[in-house]
């Protein structure tokens, strides 16, 4: 009997499929999500997270996971009995507004199911969507989007920046089924998707249908909204084919006409009498008068009409040659479309037009074009304007930072404007070292994203607010003064930081230098959980539960093995047997015999 191929293997060649037949539908697919090896799989992506520890609506967690939970999920599903619990909503603030954005939590049976569900739907669709699109997709982020922008923007005279009103809360259920029926001919697993769509979520107690928008704090929400949203993709892609029309010609009249003086004083410099110095000389003063007007003298003809589209998520912009006629034109053309086929509405407030002299914001980033006649010298001593008609992007220093740096209560503003850093309340509390290393996390954090920003030294003296903070935290902490934490914690070379013990032997966390994250070369967020590059092999994970050892006491005739699952090794104190073995080996997960199981959760 030949061996069972693994889901993983399946799952690759569907993503190789959708690559060559972009147009092809599949078929029956719902029966690979009734491989138990999928659900290990599943599993491995899901209990390292934060929120693995997290309840829904019951008590259902990564913990107390087995092969008999898997069997359950996979005879419930096979069965057609399968009814996802109703998520628990919670609130989280906006980081733009002081609104709240309502987030679900669901059963962790329901995130395990929605994993695989995006491992499936992530095979067919991911090969299918755009360039274009950048949210939420594997080797994808937001730095990917505005390289990408950076490179295709050039010369752009206008801005049309697009934004969807609540958009992952108004996605139309009927308009979603429509388009996975297209490409996916399987009713099993449409109909698990709509139960998804409808299951419903719980507030204080009281149970509240769903009437449109993707699940909830849902797994696979973000692959439903691209597949949403692929098709605005697909219509500006058209509109694009429509609108762009080549430029009848290449430069401008007076360009041609200062090029061509240029040319001619240089042919007069080659075949002047080389003995003949002085003459050279005035040559030489005449070419680089001419040349020096044709570099002020604006290049392109400007008659061409191009489109340009950059999308993450709900939030995309539009480069747009051509005249504002044309801008107002295709946000009308948008809106529509965005009304009549999405069922959604443009925000009007957030969709503007804005000439690529001035700034338009996406991504967190002031997007504008340089006019800059600035000149530079290449290789052969030739002189060109590098800078003109380039993408500049900058950090909006008072929108963002100091915003941040307020919300975080790192400064205060003085009467006459400027900010003077201050201690930190809530961290006092906190060791020495994990006060610098939230510090350093949220200063990394900041420099490593505006690492593409052109004033990216602008960032000095936040650095500097940061390390001030710091240090009056930790002054305020040991009841001391700055310069008595500086000479405490100097290593004797002039830098100063927090000492502590390893394994290997005592080390010292440093305060982070922001000038270090502009060296990072790779912005890419990748995500590795992507189908298309899933090994084949079986992960440890199902290897130690098929083992069927405990991994406490060692039985290995017990009836019922499964995992004992953590939030974190480093809550561990190490008193109990099991807590010890967890800290020796670094895991948070720990496969147990029922009896061991139980007997952790009696303590």
């Amino acid at each position: 009997m030949a061996e069972m191929l693994p889901t993983t293997e399946i799952l690759t060649r569907i993503s190789k499929n959708s690559l060559k037949n972009p147009n092809e539908t599949f078929t029956r697919v719902f029966r690979y999500m009734l491989r138990p090896d999928i659900w290990f799989l599943a599993y491995k992506n899901l209990y390292a997270n934060n929120g693995a520890s997290t309840k829904g609506i019951n008590n259902d967690t990564a913990d107390g996971f087995s092969e008999k939970t898997i069997s359950n999920i996979i005879k419930s599903l096979e069965n057609g009995e399968f009814c996802p619990t109703p998520v628990r909503r919670t609130y989280i603030a906006k980081k733009s507004s002081d609104k709240k954005r309502p987030l679900g939590i669901p059963t962790f049976t329901d995130k395990l199911v929605q994993e695989v569900l995006r491992m499936v739907l992530e095979a067919i669709y991911e090969p299918v969507f755009m360039d274009c699109s950048h949210g939420f997709r594997p080797n994808r982020s937001c730095n990917t989007a505005l390289k990408s922008l950076r490179l295709k923007f050039t010369g752009a005279k206008w801005f049309v920046e697009g934004d969807i009103r609540g958009c992952f809360d108004n996605i139309d259920h009927s308009v979603l089924i429509r388009l996975l029926n297209q490409k996916i001919k399987d009713e099993r697993l449409i109909q698990l998707i709509y139960k998804f769509l409808k299951a419903g979520y719980m507030e204080d107690w009281t149970y509240h249908r769903t009437y449109s928008g993707t699940p909830q704090g849902g797994i696979f929400s973000p692959v439903l909204a691209n597949i949403y949203l692929h098709e605005l993709d697909k219509f500006i892609v058209n509109l694009k084919n429509e609108f762009d029309k080549p430029s009848a010609e290449l430069y401008t009249v007076e360009y041609r006409k200062a090029q061509w003086q240029t040319v001619k004083a240089r042919k007069a410099i080659k075949n002047c009498d080389p003995n003949n110095k002085i003459q050279k000389k005035q040559f030489i003063k005449e070419m680089k008068s001419v040349r020096s007007v044709q570099l002020k003298t604006p290049c392109k003809s400007q008659t061409d009409k191009k489109i340009q589209y950059i999308r993450y998520a709900d939030d995309f912009i539009i480069a747009v040659n051509g005249s504002r006629e044309d801008c107002v034109e295709i946000k009308n053309k948008l809106s529509l479309f965005i009304s009549s086929a999405l069922k959604m509405q443009l925000s009007e407030e957030k969709t503007l037009i804005t000439h690529s002299s001035n700034y338009a914001r996406f991504l967190g980033y002031d997007v504008c074009i340089r006019r800059n006649a600035k000149v530079k010298p290449k290789k052969g001593g030739i002189t060109v304007r590098t800078l003109n008609n380039k993408v500049e992007l900058l950090i909006p220093i008072k929108d963002k930072l100091n915003k941040f740096l307020f919300n975080k209560g790192i400064v205060y503003q003085k009467k006459d404007g400027t900010l003077f850093s201050t201690h930190r309340t809530s961290l006092i509390r906190l060791s020495d070292l994990e006060i610098v290393s939230t510090y350093n996390s949220e200063l990394r954090g900041i420099c490593n994203y505006y690492s593409l920003a052109s004033n990216y030294c602008q960032l000095r003296y936040f650095a500097y607010l940061m390390e001030y903070s710091c240090l009056k935290t930790l002054a305020a902490k040991h009841n001391s003064y700055i310069s008595k934490i500086i000479n405490k914690f100097q290593n004797g070379k002039g830098e100063w930081g927090i000492p502590y013990e390893t394994k290997q032997g005592p080390k010292r966390c440093y305060f982070a230098k922001y000038s270090d994250c502009k060296s990072g070369k790779d912005y890419t967020d990748k995500i590795t959980k992507a189908a298309i590059i899933y090994g084949f092999s079986r992960n440890t994970l199902e290897e130690r539960i098929k083992a069927k050892v405990c991994e406490l006491c060692g039985k290995t005739n017990a009836d019922h093995y499964e995992i004992h699952h953590i939030h974190k090794v480093k809550d561990l104190k190490g008193k109990a047997d099991w807590e010890r073995a967890m800290i020796s080996k670094r895991r948070k997960t720990m496969v147990l015999c029922r009896n061991c199981h139980h007997k952790i959760h009696n303590q």
